[in-house]
């Protein structure tokens, strides 16, 4: 899509929010990388998989994603031959047993979720490689003395030694004239040397070699010549120790590339499962829906909120905004932050007085609005006064079309629709170029003749302030022009203008319609509600009257408009009240289409989930009968984390013999949930991998 109009309406700031509620760096740079889509079937199922992963949050199925880490560096090293150190490795440990939780998850909610238990297709099994690591390394990454036999076999050597070492060093202390040479009297260790603390004045009274001295030059640390022999013999196993624990480190990094296609494919499932996470988190934080996809090119927005302005209302850190305080409760009430749509800044209410008396205002919601186009018209044209809300109108739309087609939902009700479109094109606010010499308006024309240039009937054209910038006639016919254009190629379009001439167009033009944004007169504030088929008004005598200009300035200034508007103002005026009626009329037809919309999908959801419960039933009944030894079943109420194995079945009992870990239950083959694979045995490579299995005799000390 067209990366400047991305820009203008903050695409970036929406990859920030969804980026904060990844679960880590996998998801957020999914997150970051989002991009709209252009296949509706695959908005779809983005969408889908967003509304499931929402579901099952809410009941309380949340994916188990702690412990996943971005690996792919670490094996795409481990599969050219690389040694990856015990710290990468126990992270390696760490995010295997995040993916089998996450592969057990899949495989609980698969029935209930079908779209999220689709994704284990590409989940490997990695347990193999998991448990070689965790018998290698403990929790801190420290090489156990179990990994290997050799190894064992030198840390009793290296104990041995060093006792040996320590009981002479112990010997050296009790003898009074090594005592008194002593800034303390006990023995310590500088590197792997043991060491005795000696009086920088008593240097000379002990035999042995420096390995440091204090800070303050009044300690020196010496390795006494009693023990120097067998600090070499330590220092010799200790080199050994280090080789063993090398091999040992090649030898699980090769089990890790060994399965490094099937694992670095793994990953991309981890990352696709944390980024929907995070578009459902959103989803959930900002009360938002799926939307359908129109095939037919309509757009309809019902109760949409523009999402970067109600983040800005939040304080949502995930824009560097700081939380406002919670206000004391004796000063909460009447206090209240407005925030203008324009601009996105947070401003001053009316009740001044009210939010100066609070230290901590509470901020206000978006205001909704209802918007649709490609029912009766394909081109909106909103007018109102300045600070009412029209460019975040434009943003809005323009903004909630690009999220739905990157498979996120949007802060609007069911029932909105909106089409793919192949681009959205917008020219929305200053865009005066310093650099190029050019001015508000020449910058603006430019950004229109690329537009146009780019438009198809596939486009979502936003143009802001039509024909400002100029003389109001010259703006006016360039302003009509510019829409006929866009007519002629049958975009859908919203355009703003200040101008009074282009109010008009859409009455001489069946295929566009106006709009209006509410303004209230008598607090001179705006409401924001966007009203189709009014023709909005400056307001300007209206304003300045209330503003207290003299009445005979306001008086002369209505004459002076009526012998503009002439005698064609009533007639005007009667045929956009007839709009108007009909656009309400259809209004409440969209809102009664919606409802009805809604209990047909509610009654559908309730059919197929009672179907998808029959047909789950008859198959574990199956699947039940089929049960052997060896199978591979899940007892719910030990845990879905927790598979066992058939030991033993009794038909005529209805009960099995079940091997949970190192214990045996029995259990009645109603109370079992088959899985699809048998347990593998324990020499079975990891699921994906290829070639022949490292073993650990393979690895020499070099």
């Amino acid at each position: 899509m067209d990366s400047h109009t991305l820009d203008l309406l903050g695409l970036d700031k929406i990859r920030a929010l969804v980026a904060a509620r990844a679960a880590c760096s996998l998801g957020k740079d999914a997150a970051r990388g989002l991009e709209p889509l252009h296949d509706p079937g695959e908005i779809h199922a983005k969408q889908a998989l967003t509304t499931e992963m929402a579901e099952a949050i809410v009941s309380g199925l949340q994916p188990p994603l702690g412990g996943l880490h971005d690996i792919r560096p670490l094996v795409r090293r481990a599969q050219v031959g690389a040694m990856l150190e015990a710290e990468e490795l126990a992270e390696v440990a760490e995010t295997l047993r995040s993916m089998g939780n996450l592969d057990a998850w899949l495989v609980r909610i698969g029935d209930r979720f079908p779209r999220l238990g689709g994704l284990r297709q590409e989940v490997g099994e990695f347990s193999g490689v998991s448990t070689a690591i965790e018998g290698c390394l403990d929790s801190r990454a420290k090489m156990l003395d179990s990994a290997s036999r050799r190894l064992a076999a030198l840390r009793r050597e290296i104990s041995q030694v060093e006792e040996r070492i320590q009981e002479t060093l112990r010997s050296m202390l009790r003898s009074p004239e090594i005592r008194r040479a002593l800034r303390y009297p006990n023995f310590t260790m500088v590197g792997h040397h043991y060491v005795i603390p000696v009086a920088k004045e008593h240097r000379g009274e002990i035999s042995g070699s420096v390995q440091r001295t204090s800070a303050s030059s009044e300690t020196v640390y010496i390795e006494p010549t009693a023990i120097a022999e067998k600090s070499a013999q330590l220092s010799y196993i200790r080199a050994r120790e280090a080789k063993e624990i090398r091999r040992i480190l090649r030898w699980l990094s090769a089990q890790v590339g060994q399965v490094g296609d099937a694992l670095l494919r793994t990953l991309v499932v981890m990352a696709e499962i944390d980024l929907i996470f995070a578009k459902a988190r959103y989803s959930l934080d900002y009360r938002m829906t799926a939307v359908d996809i129109s095939n037919d090119g309509k757009l309809v927005l019902r109760k949409a909120r523009h999402p970067l302005l109600e983040a800005i209302l939040r304080r949502d850190p995930a824009l560097g905004l700081e939380p406002l305080p919670a206000p004391p409760a004796q000063e909460a009430r009447g206090a209240a932050v407005e925030a203008d749509p324009e601009s996105g800044e947070s401003a001053p209410a009316e009740a001044a007085s009210a939010v100066s008396a609070s230290p901590a205002p509470r901020p206000r919601e978006v205001v909704p609005i209802d918007v649709h186009l490609g029912l009766r018209f394909r081109m909106l044209v909103i007018t109102g006064p300045n600070t009412g809300g029209k460019t975040v109108a434009l943003k809005t739309v323009g903004l909630l079309s690009i999220m739905s087609q990157m498979g996120l939902h949007i802060p609007a009700s069911q029932g909105s629709q909106l089409p793919v479109f192949d681009d959205v094109l917008a020219d929305i606010g200053d865009e005066q170029s310093l650099e190029q010499s050019l001015s508000t308006f020449s910058s603006h024309i430019r950004r229109i003749s690329e537009i146009i240039g780019k438009a198809s009937e596939r486009s979502l054209v936003l143009l802001d302030e039509l024909g400002a910038g100029t003389d109001p006639a010259e703006g006016a016919s360039l302003g009509r022009a510019i829409l006929d254009e866009l007519d002629s190629i049958g975009v859908l379009a919203m355009v703003t203008t200040h101008i009074g001439d282009l109010k008009t167009y859409a009455l001489s033009n069946p295929r566009a319609e106006n709009a209006a944004v509410e303004f209230d007169i008598e607090s001179l504030q705006p409401k924001y509600h966007v009203h189709i088929g009014d023709v909005g008004q400056s307001n300007a005598l209206k304003i300045a009257r209330r503003l207290s200009l003299p009445e005979h300035l306001v008086a002369r200034a209505e004459k002076y408009l009526e012998e503009q508007t002439g005698s064609s103002q009533p007639e005007w005026d009667m045929v956009a009240r007839m709009r108007k009626d009909a656009e309400e009329a259809r209004q409440a037809a969209i809102e009664a289409q919606a409802e009805a919309e809604l209990t047909r999908e509610a009654l559908a959801q309730q059919l197929e989930t009672l179907q998808r419960e029959s047909r789950r039933e008859d198959s574990l009944i199956e699947a039940r009968a089929r049960l052997q030894p060896g199978d591979r079943v899940v007892v719910p109420k030990m845990g879905y984390d927790r598979p066992g194995r058939v030991v033993k079945i009794d038909p005529r009992k209805r009960m099995a013999t079940v091997a949970i870990g190192h214990v045996t239950w029995n259990v009645a083959i109603d109370e079992l949930v088959p899985q699809s694979t048998r347990v593998p045995e324990p020499t079975t490579p990891a699921r994906g991998a290829r070639g022949k299995t490292p073993k650990l005799e393979d690895f020499d000390d070099r």
